[in-house]
């Protein structure tokens, strides 16, 4: 009785590790779902980085992401980060590459990566009316107040060359304009196409300096982590591609078509 009882036992048992075993394969085995482009920007800079009244992101980076992520054959998600934030997010692998009008640098070169540049610019001033502001050297001066966006290409450029000025860092651009348009600050440092945007919306106030001040246009690129040299190749690939069939042209007319044409009138080369 023993021994059937035995028997018994060692084949319930048996039966039980050969279903757990095909439970363990059944699991193991998931169907295949399209990889995903986790693509970090800062929402807060139109018509470029932005939300719509429903709170869905919209503008050319947003455009240029999901482009970016049907060539890849991934499904794009899109991580607000504040902007401080960004690289922070990238080396952590919180987001996959960045999209957010991010400046090709020396010093952001240092610990992250970029793909060749897929838009040019320059720096600009949006000047107080009453500043009598005219040229950079101008701001240059004891005195001279200068508002910058912190972590920006302008904040940078004031650091290193605006020795003899007060310069005010801020967390948003919004802050910059304000400091300028309330006469505090006389003038904001940061991109040709956002000093005119911010021109446009303060021509009571402001005055826009759009000619290039620098030796040479600054580019925007991809960034992405460092040592990952198949996907900066797919990035690359893209940019030209996209340069040759016309995707870069339909984000200009779509979002930036006045600004366009006022910069074709001063004779400033464009952004794309």
């Amino acid at each position: 009785m023993r021994y059937i009882y035995a028997t018994l036992m060692l084949l319930v048992t048996l039966s039980l590790t050969a279903c757990f075993d095909n439970k363990e394969e059944v699991t193991a085995v998931s169907p295949e779902t399209k990889s995903v482009l986790k693509v970090g920007m800062e929402l807060a800079y139109p018509p470029f980085e932005m939300s719509d009244k429903n709170g869905k992101p919209t503008g050319v980076s947003v455009d240029l992401a999901y482009a970016l992520g049907k060539y890849l054959d991934k499904e794009v998600v899109i991580e607000n980060i504040a902007w401080d934030g960004l690289i922070p997010s990238l080396k952590t692998k919180k987001v996959d590459i960045i999209i957010s009008s991010m400046t090709i640098n020396d010093e952001r070169k240092k610990t992250i990566d970029f793909s060749d540049g897929y838009a040019q610019s320059s720096l600009a001033i949006l000047a107080n009316k009453n500043s009598s502001i005219k040229t950079i050297n101008d701001l240059n001066v004891e005195g001279k107040t200068v508002a910058v966006k912190k972590g920006s290409t302008g904040h940078l450029y004031a650091r290193d060359n605006l020795k003899n000025a007060k310069v005010l860092v801020f967390d948003k651009e919004s802050a910059c304009v304000l400091e300028v348009v309330q006469g505090k600050a006389d003038g904001f440092i940061y991109d040709q196409l956002t000093i005119y945007k911010n021109w446009v919306q303060h021509k009571d106030t402001t005055e826009p300096i759009l000619a290039s001040f620098q030796k040479d246009f600054e580019k925007w690129g991809i960034a992405l982590r460092q040592n990952e040299p198949e996907l900066k190749k797919s990035i690359n690939e893209f940019i030209v591609q996209s340069k040759k069939d016309g995707t870069f042209d339909k984000l200009s007319y779509t979002y930036l078509k006045e600004a366009r044409e006022t910069f074709d009138k001063l004779n400033i080369p464009f952004f794309f």
